[in-house]
């Protein structure tokens, strides 16, 4: 017999994969900010590791080149508890 509960969708855990050309090894400066190279926004981590990974691969002969994932989800609702109330959600 088969439970009649559906699952529950999983949470967006929005990430976004980007990079580009740093000043120098030891800063996370970049070199020109509109040739930065924005990857994509991905639903999970997962998916935002694969595409971090194949873009770091692609430039991998280039020391000063650097890929990098932010966890948009952390900075759209900061409270790890997420009680956000909805007026801090709406735009200005």
């Amino acid at each position: 017999m088969t439970s009649a509960v559906a699952a529950k969708p999983a949470k967006q855990l929005l990430h976004l994969v980007f990079g580009g050309e740093l000043r120098a090894l030891d800063s996370i400066e970049f070199r020109n900010l509109d040739e930065l190279d924005i990857v994509g926004i991905y639903p999970n981590y997962a998916e935002a590791h694969k595409a971090w990974q194949s873009a770091a691969q692609h430039t991998v002969d280039n020391a000063h080149m650097r890929y990098f994932i932010v966890h948009l989800h952390r900075l759209l609702d900061p409270d790890p508890s997420g009680e956000t109330s909805q007026s801090e959600h709406k735009g200005a």
